[in-house]
């Protein structure tokens, strides 16, 4: 069986518009819709939006590779960065600051164009933890001699998913793609107007060719969400990390078929379904921050330090909080008080009607916040 870029119309992408158009044009008008809405949030909750797409993106697409970075050092990374710590927060997990790194530059650099600085300066910042510890290339292409596999199973029942283009032809299967990614930008000499198209491409294309020894894939996608981000002329807060990490198989799947030929329509088809699927996802998201925003202005003046504490950390799990609730022996874990103030402070809480009782009894008893 051959690979893509194995055949002879390698880089001749095809794809049936008839069948795509109208989901490119759904995808742009879902995402500059929402847009919308973030740019008419206040400032202080627009920043807070930023800041929290940024951290769920950088914590998903790091959990796609089996890699899971500390939430509160990627949180803390990221307000380091922009001067929102009133102290300089020391980040012990280097993952998460490495991804936090690539994040934030890539949110900074989404209109210049591509380059292999940039590709090199991104994998150098997600690996920077490793250099002097790895034999792995960090911030360059891969050079190993051996085939770049993509495999699963035991050793011994491994299953081949794809087979990379080898070494030696990296940089020049890379300097045609970066040209390509460049030339099909907004004001390109070959632009591709259905932006959400050109961001399906791209994250295949890059894909297979697969040119470090580790962080395709986030690389991948961010080169994906800088495509999108360069047509609509700001950066893009939709996280399709989040959306491929919840159906990771699927992903998967529909990558591993998009890599054995260059007609690519139903890969086209599955990516932009996906940036809508991921749409929905964010806007629930959106209003989450903004029932939070109102919350934390309802009882701002009601709220005791541990109680802040533990709200704070239910509300780092999102939309769906705490799985079960919030329980008096998870209070007691969290700000390490007595049973007794644990219980006071919960009965406090649920007078001033701040959560609310989920069914069960005796110690089976927890609750959620009231959001609404």
């Amino acid at each position: 069986m051959k690979y893509n870029w194995q055949l002879n119309d390698w880089t001749n992408f095809r794809y049936n518009t008839s069948e795509v158009n109208e989901l490119a044009y759904d995808c742009l008008k879902n995402i500059s819709m929402f847009a919308g809405n973030i740019t008419a949030l206040p400032e202080d909750i627009k920043q807070e939006t930023i800041i929290y797409f940024m951290v769920s993106e950088a914590v998903k697409t790091s959990a796609i590779e089996g890699e899971f970075v500390s939430r509160e050092d990627v949180l803390s990374s990221i307000r380091n960065h922009f001067g929102l710590n009133t102290k300089i927060k020391q980040i012990k997990d280097l993952k998460a600051e490495g991804i936090s790194k690539v994040m934030i530059d890539a949110y900074q650099t989404f209109n210049k164009p591509l380059s292999k600085k940039m590709l090199n300066e991104w994998h150098l910042m997600l690996f920077q933890g490793q250099i002097g510890s790895s034999k792995m290339d960090i911030g360059k292409y891969r050079t190993h001699k051996e085939p770049m596999q993509v495999v699963s199973g035991s050793i011994g029942k491994e299953k081949i998913y794809f087979m990379a283009p080898p070494s030696k032809d990296i940089d020049i299967e890379m300097k045609k793609f970066i040209q390509w990614f460049n030339q099909t930008a907004p004001g390109g000499e070959y632009e591709i107007k259905a932006t959400p198209v050109r961001s399906a491409i791209a994250h295949l294309y890059f894909e297979s060719i697969h040119p470090f020894e580790d962080g395709n894939g986030r690389i991948g996608r961010a080169i994906s969400e800088k495509a999108l981000a360069q047509s609509l002329g700001h950066p893009i807060l939709i996280s399709l990390s989040q959306e491929i990490e919840a159906n990771k198989k699927s992903y998967y799947l529909n990558l591993e078929r998009a890599q054995k030929s260059n007609e690519i329509t139903d890969w086209i088809k599955y990516f932009l379904e996906m940036i809508n699927a991921s749409i929905v996802r964010t806007k629930s998201q959106l209003t989450f921050i903004l029932e939070k925003s109102r919350f934390f202005d309802k009882f701002k003046n009601e709220l005791n330090q541990r109680q802040r504490k533990v709200i704070n950390r239910m509300l780092e799990e999102g939309p769906l909080g705490f799985k079960g609730g919030v329980t008096a022996r998870k209070y007691i874990a969290i700000t390490k008080c007595s049973k007794a103030t644990a219980t006071r402070d919960l009965t406090e809480l649920l007078t001033i009607q701040a959560i609310k009782r989920l069914p069960g009894e005796g110690r089976n008893v927890s609750y959620e916040l009231d959001l609404h």
